[in-house]
């Protein structure tokens, strides 16, 4: 026994199936099968008027009006940034300094020569191009550089070698110093009397 006038085809033109339990579309009134009856499965011109929905922003709450032909991403992030109410979006407020990056991020990120916020992909110097000022060598550096420049005197020396020698071998050290300091600064003897007095005996005085 056949039942002719028992469910439709679908209309779909790459399907066409008899479907006992036919879906009539709402907004273009086709009819379809179960597996084609949405709107985006029978690419429905119509769905316009009837999917219509409004994001909402994820931060507030709020719903923004968006346009048929303008991408929601578009619209939401505007909201975002310029209207939106909710106390949430102030937590990422340190905005990258590097030009075309608006990266933000949840704490500041400073460069230590330019003093400029910068976010983690450009927060080295060489990422952000830095043009700070040019660090100087620290100072425990330069003090030793300076004293490497000196010429080392006699009492220098003495401070050097008395690192590695004990308090007695360091007050002898620089006791032997003094010694032979004086006997450089010292003057040679002068012979006195004359040509007649050449005996092992003759008297010298020695001239201040």
């Amino acid at each position: 026994m056949e039942f002719p006038d028992v469910g439709k085809h679908c209309s779909v033109p790459t399907c066409k199936r008899l479907d006992f339990l036919p879906v009539k579309c709402d907004a273009c009134s086709e009819i379809l099968c179960s597996e084609h009856y949405s709107y985006v499965k029978h690419d429905c011109k119509s769905a316009q008027r009837k999917d219509v929905q409004v994001p909402v922003c994820p931060l507030c709450g709020e719903p923004v009006p968006t346009p048929s032909d303008v991408s929601p991403d578009l619209t939401v992030g505007r909201h975002i940034d310029q209207f939106c109410r909710s106390e949430k979006k102030r937590i990422f407020t340190n905005t990258c300094s590097f030009t075309g990056c608006r990266q933000k991020e949840l704490v500041p990120i400073l460069c230590s020569d330019c003093k400029r916020n910068f976010c983690i992909r450009h927060r080295h110097f060489n990422d952000h191009k830095c043009r700070g000022k040019v660090k100087e060598p620290p100072q425990a550096s330069r003090g030793i550089f300076k004293r490497a420049q000196r010429a080392p005197t006699a009492s220098g020396h003495a401070e050097l070698v008395q690192g590695s020698m004990t308090e007695d071998e360091a007050l002898a050290h620089a006791i032997a110093l003094s010694m032979q300091e004086q006997q450089r600064r010292q003057p040679p003897a002068v012979a006195c009397g004359g040509a007649q007095n050449n005996s092992s005996t003759k008297d010298k005085c020695s001239l201040s």
